[in-house]
């Protein structure tokens, strides 16, 4: 049996008032809240073990080294890895991204090379796409989407040739909720020759993802987004390419030997994580997997899909309300516009009802101007949200109506 009172008693947060109301936090596309064992892992991490990894010989640092690398283990089997080689810890989605593209895309990218993305990616699976264009002469091509907010496939099919290298497509979108046929995509790209990375920042909280099974190039997400810590993510990417990619960044743990002629680093994983890690988040990372597991998907994506349905059913039926993104196949994401209200102003007046909510462009601007809006707002739900939360939103945004009028 699902039990929600179970799973919300495991997270602190949730027990507060805002403004005098039970809190209704539904803006989890942006930062999940955290269970009382990652919370617990972090604190027993500063309290007992606190010291740098791999460096040291005494005791502390020892403990330190295993419970880091303990997790990377923990994130491997998470996403069936083929090595623990393949796992390599990043401050989040948005480096992995930028790790990819300046080491990979340097090394692989030329003029006259397409890089093919989607119209609803998140700013960090396009900007750094197009800073590494600028600096090759590489041509940035973009798969449109349809008023439901998914993708064309046709259109796919008719931007990918011979000349895309690189195909970057978000798993879950963070302004729609759409989940895309990424497998599909995967196999569409590698018969045209291309690699493939995937944003899964918003997926892998909500989504089993087997990266053997997807067969994809490179998976990035970040542990934020599915209850770890803040400053840490990974970049899973296949060990054939990362041994060839040159590394991101210079400096300690990366390296095996520095003369000033000359240096060589280090293996995989390490090549790419110059400098202290973040032990602790990388700790708290695995223990947050390790709650999710607890759960279980299938649990996880039965009690999401209904709480999807009922808030659904509920914006049908609410006066004056436009959903956008209307995907047959989403996930966790309810945005909207209401009319007369600007999503800002909702945003303000629903924190004073005690819900909370994102309201913006979502990083995803051309996904706004694709819908002709300036913002949105988005509620966004995880597996310790009730109906009664969805309730109070909807109360809420009828009286945000009688404010306005």
């Amino acid at each position: 049996m699902f039990d929600i009172e179970k799973i919300r008693a495991e997270f602190p947060i949730l027990s507060q008032q805002i403004h005098g109301r039970p809190l209704a936090y539904l803006d989890n596309a942006a930062t999940t809240q955290k269970p009382q064992s990652v919370i617990d892992a972090v604190r027993r991490y500063y309290e007992e073990d606190n010291a740098n990894v791999h460096r040291g010989v005494h005791a502390l640092s020892e403990r330190a080294t295993a419970a880091y690398e303990g997790a990377r283990k923990t994130v491997g089997g998470f996403f069936n890895t083929r090595s623990v080689r393949e796992v390599v810890f990043t401050r989040g989605t948005t480096e992995a991204i930028n790790l990819v593209a300046s080491s990979w895309g340097r090394a692989n990218i030329k003029a006259g090379d397409e890089i093919l993305i989607t119209h609803m990616e998140h700013h960090s699976n396009i900007v750094p796409w197009q800073m590494l264009c600028e600096q090759t002469g590489a041509i940035l091509k973009v798969v449109p989407i349809n008023q439901a907010g998914e993708l064309l496939m046709d259109e796919f099919d008719a931007l990918l040739t011979e000349r895309t290298k690189l195909v970057g497509v978000v798993h879950m979108s963070n302004a729609l909720g759409t989940v895309n046929p990424v497998a599909d995509i995967v196999r569409r790209a590698h018969a045209a020759g291309a690699k493939v990375l995937i944003d899964g920042a918003q997926a892998a909280a909500h989504l089993p993802v087997d990266v053997q099974a997807l067969d994809c190039d490179f998976y990035v997400t970040s542990a934020h987004k599915m209850y770890g810590p803040t400053g840490i993510g990974v970049l899973i990417g296949r060990e054939s390419l990362l041994r060839e990619m040159p590394p991101y960044q210079g400096g300690g743990d990366m390296i095996r030997m520095v003369t000033f002629e000359k240096t060589e680093y280090n293996d995989l994983p390490y090549k790419f994580e110059a400098g202290t890690p973040h032990i602790a988040g990388a700790i708290g990372f695995g223990k947050a997997l390790e709650f999710i597991r607890g759960i279980g998907f299938d649990a996880i994506e039965k009690r999401e899909k209904e709480l999807l349905a009922y808030a659904t059913a509920k914006a049908a039926d609410f006066d004056g309300l436009t959903p956008i993104g209307t995907a047959e196949d989403k996930a966790c994401v309810l945005s909207f516009v209401l009319k007369g209200i600007h999503p800002h102003d909702l945003g303000t007046i629903l924190d004073r009802e005690g819900v909370a909510i994102r309201a913006g462009h979502h990083c995803a601007m051309p996904v706004m101007q694709f819908y002709k809006v300036p913002a949105t707002a988005r509620a966004s739900f995880s597996v310790y949200n009730s109906e009664a939360e969805v309730d109070a939103l909807f109360a809420a945004l009828t009286r945000a109506q009688e404010i306005f009028g």
